[in-house]
C-alpha cells in the first residue's frame, strides 16, 4: 500500500504488512497531528477481500470519497481518505502501466460497464459498448471544482480496453487506482478517479474463468469391506469354513 498526502508537503507512505494503524499517538503505524485524530483512530487491514477500515471507538470524522463511515468499509486503491481535515489518497504499489492486458471476446463486450460510485453520478451504471466518453466532450458531463474542464475515455483497441485522457487538467489529472495516467489498459475491478469521481470497472466477461479441480477418486474397495470391521469379516470365513466341513462330515457318515 502507498499513502499519498493531495496538496500536502508530506512525503508518501508506504506499507506492506497486514494491518495498518493510524492514529495521533507515538505507537501508531501512521501518525497524524493531535487536531487530526484521536489517540488511536482507525487501522486498515489487508485480508481476502482487500482493505478493510475499522474505526476505532475513539476514532470520528472518518470519510472515504466523501461519505461518512462509522464502523467498517472496503477499500480501493484509488480512494480518498478523509480524517479530519488530512486527506489521504490510497493506492496500490502496483504500476498500472506495467500490467498485463486482458482480451475480451467481442461476444462478452456487452456487458462491460462504469459503475459510479462517488461523485454526482454515483449510483448510475454507464455501459461501455463500442466506447464511453465522458466530459465536456463525451456523453456525460463530469461536474469539476474551480470550473475546471477534463474528459476521458474508455474505448476498445486490438481486443483490449483501455482509457485515455481526451482533455486533461492540471490540478484534476485522471487517475487509475490511485496513479496518474494518460493512457492505459483496463483490468476488471479496476478504479477510475478524476477529482470527486470514482468509476469501477464491471467486466465479468473479462475475467478469467475459474479453474476447476476433479476431486481425487477414491479407492476401490471390496464389497465385504462395507461389512463390518476386518475381524469381523475373517470370523464369518471362518464361521462358513466350518459349517461346510460339518455338512461335509454329515454326508459321508450317511453314505
Amino acid at each position: 500500500m502507498r499513502i499519498e498526502f493531495p496538496n500536502s508537503a508530506r512525503e508518501d507512505f508506504r506499507w506492506d504488512q497486514l494491518l495498518l494503524r493510524i492514529g495521533s499517538a507515538p505507537d501508531n503505524d501512521l501518525v497524524l497531528a493531535a487536531h487530526q485524530a484521536g489517540s488511536h483512530h482507525l487501522r486498515i487491514q489487508q485480508d481476502r477481500r482487500g482493505w478493510v477500515l475499522q474505526v476505532l471507538p475513539q476514532g470520528n470524522r472518518i470519510y472515504v470519497n466523501a461519505r461518512p463511515v462509522r464502523e467498517r468499509a472496503l477499500l480501493r486503491p484509488g480512494d480518498i481518505l478523509s480524517v479530519g481535515d488530512c486527506r489521504m489518497l490510497l493506492r496500490s504499489n502496483d504500476e498500472p502501466d506495467t500490467r498485463q492486458p486482458l482480451d475480451a471476446p467481442p461476444l462478452e463486450r456487452c456487458t462491460v460497464a462504469l459503475r459510479a460510485v462517488a461523485g454526482p453520478l454515483s449510483g448510475r451504471v454507464l455501459s461501455v459498448q463500442d466506447k464511453l466518453e465522458l466530459g465536456p466532450l463525451g456523453r456525460y458531463p463530469l461536474e469539476l471544482p474551480q470550473g475546471e474542464a477534463a474528459s476521458l475515455r474508455v474505448s476498445w483497441g486490438d481486443g483490449q480496453l483501455w482509457l485515455e485522457t481526451t482533455q486533461s487538467s492540471a490540478r484534476y489529472p485522471l487517475r487509475l487506482n490511485g496513479v496518474a495516467v494518460e493512457q492505459v489498459a483496463l483490468l476488471p475491478g479496476d478504479q477510475i478517479g478524476l477529482a470527486m469521481h470514482r468509476f469501477v470497472l464491471d467486466a465479468p466477461g473479462m475475467e478469467p474463468e475459474p479453474e476447476i479441480v476433479m476431486p481425487e477418486p477414491e479407492p476401490a474397495h471390496l464389497p465385504e469391506e462395507d461389512a463390518g470391521p476386518r475381524g469381523e469379516v475373517w470370523w464369518l470365513i471362518v464361521t462358513a469354513a466350518v459349517l461346510a466341513l460339518g455338512i461335509a462330515l454329515i454326508l459321508l457318515v450317511r453314505f
